[in-house]
């Protein structure tokens, strides 16, 4: 499959264009990075920082729902009534919170 020559001069003519189009664009987005993309991760932790400092660590009061932490058998490891990544301050067992001291 052979292109005609005006083809050729065209396809010749984009191909010139697009190289020409990309010079600069390393340097554009190296520029975004520092001037949009680090401040705008340094605005997130900032906010994920203060909503922790603001949040209360407290438990939540435990009620034992019927429909919840159901155990029909005990689990494979320890002593079966904790799961397998057991948080004894945030996951209750069937009959409440563990008493843990911090």
């Amino acid at each position: 499959m052979s292109l005609s020559p005006v083809a050729l001069a065209a396809r010749r003519v984009l191909a010139a264009a697009s190289h020409a189009s990309h010079e600069g664009k390393a340097r554009t987005w190296k520029i975004l990075s520092f001037t949009v993309a680090l401040p705008g991760v340094g605005v997130c932790w900032l906010n994920a920082y203060m909503k922790g400092k603001a949040h209360s660590h407290e438990q939540p009061e435990f009620v034992p729902y019927s429909h919840l932490r159901l155990r029909t058998k005990k689990f494979p490891w320890g002593d079966g009534n904790h799961t397998l990544f057991h948080n004894p301050h945030t996951n209750p067992l069937p009959d409440g919170y563990e008493k843990v001291d911090h």
